[in-house]
């Protein structure tokens, strides 16, 4: 069964609800109502990971940027290396994507590089894809008005959170190189963190089904299950005691169910 998008004034308030636990520290005045006009203008979910706040300022992802593009019925998105500026040997790509609002658009134009210097060391192996998602992320941003940068853009930063989803089997391109054959699945990362901060299996499991909103985490589709993990690693460090209630808000709902 689909879950139909809340609506915007309810999404407002779970936005602010959501913001305020996870970024109690950083969530001024100005910084909430800036998360409210993007709610009620592009309707991001921080439930979902669409939006992040990172150093006093919001930041969109790449499956906000994904999603917005659905919703308001994105005729299509094509990419294109630039093989005159991107050098294989030395892991350096450029590409250009073009995303199509209808079918009479001319297109919007964004271009994306990646290189060692511009990627974390997490994600060696993976520039190519970060490029192609750097450059869709910004032709989506053009195409539709935003702002904001995307998560993906930054850097070092951006590496961390791509090293989740780097392709273990995309045409056997990484898996023919020896440095990515280390790269973890979403699985491993997920049962890292576990076990690095003593949790709770099964009270995790409980707390990505519900995350993701699904009825196990295994339904829910690659982006949520990396906005999940990233969440989970950030509770885990910045406030444990937190997340531990949390998760055990999930017991007795996991014990109907056993």
């Amino acid at each position: 069964m689909i879950r139909k998008a809340p609506k915007i004034s309810s999404l407002t308030d779970q936005n602010v609800a959501l913001a305020k636990a996870q970024w109690p520290d950083e969530c001024s005045k100005p910084i909430l109502g800036a998360l409210r006009e993007l709610t009620i203008r592009f309707g991001f979910s921080v439930r979902a990971g669409e939006v992040r706040l990172l150093n006093g300022s919001w930041y969109v992802t790449n499956s906000g940027l994904i999603r917005l593009a659905n919703r308001r019925r994105c005729r299509g998105i094509s990419t294109r290396l630039i093989t005159e500026f991107s050098d294989g040997m030395a892991c350096r790509w450029v590409f250009s994507a073009t995303v199509y609002k209808s079918s009479r658009s001319k297109g919007f134009v964004g271009y994306g590089d990646a290189d060692r210097s511009n990627t974390s060391a997490l994600v060696r192996g993976a520039e190519m894809r970060v490029a192609e998602t750097r450059a869709v992320n910004r032709a989506l941003r053009k195409a539709y008005g935003i702002g904001l940068c995307s998560v993906e853009e930054l850097g070092s930063f951006a590496g961390s959170l791509q090293s989740f989803s780097a392709p273990s089997n995309s045409n056997g391109h990484n898996r023919s190189n020896g440095s990515n054959s280390t790269q973890p699945r979403l699985r491993d990362q997920l049962c890292l963190l576990i076990r690095q901060h003593n949790l709770d299996s099964t009270l995790v499991k409980a707390y990505a089904a519900d995350f993701c909103g699904t009825a196990t985490p295994k339904e829910a589709g690659r982006d949520l299950v990396e906005s999940f993990i990233f969440e989970l690693g950030t509770a885990a460090k910045n406030d444990r005691d937190s997340l531990l209630c949390k998760l055990n808000s999930y017991a007795q709902s996991t014990e109907v169910k056993l």
